[in-house]
């Protein structure tokens, strides 16, 4: 089934979807670092990247909404689909917590701030697995025709199309 939401030939959310998973996942990393004895700039950084990921992830969210629209009523992928975007939702609510948490002590967070965080990060590792399910499994937001040899999609010519081209 293929995206609703593209640009140049390929899903907006699937590429959007990179920013906000990297920025959180790498300010769980570094809240790490600086409990293991860090200083307290790893846990700075980690404040910006927190709330860059929330921004990116509601952008992203966007546009997977916009494609769960498109997915047939009724199918797994509908529900699959349901259970990822509310599931990503509540990701960056926990990380909005956690966001809020360090305000004004952003170089020195409670314990509170670092547990929403890995919850939030733990959430995403399901959420990521059913966004994997959505796309290898399921075939959500992959072109219809996709296929080893089909030509490049800038190209205007059908995914089913066969023959080698340019990549």
């Amino acid at each position: 089934m293929d995206a609703r939401a593209k640009l140049a030939g390929h899903s907006i959310h699937q590429m959007l979807i990179v920013f906000p998973l990297g920025l959180l996942a790498t300010a769980v990393i570094f809240d790490l670092i600086y409990l293991l004895g860090g200083v307290s700039s790893w846990v700075t950084a980690s404040w910006y990247m927190i709330a860059a990921g929330i921004v990116g992830g509601l952008l992203a969210a966007i546009f997977g909404l916009v494609d769960w629209l498109g997915i047939p009523s009724g199918s797994r992928a509908k529900r699959i689909g349901a259970l990822h975007g509310i599931g990503n939702v509540v990701v960056v609510g926990l990380f909005l917590v956690s966001w809020l948490l360090r305000l004004g002590a952003y170089d020195h967070p409670s314990a509170v701030a670092f547990i929403f965080s890995y919850v939030g990060a733990g959430l995403a590792l399901f959420t990521g697995w059913l966004g994997g399910e959505l796309v290898e499994r399921l075939g959500v937001g992959v072109d219809e025709g996709a296929n080893v040899d089909a030509p490049s999609s800038l190209s205007g010519r059908p995914a089913a199309e066969r023959g080698r081209s340019a990549a």
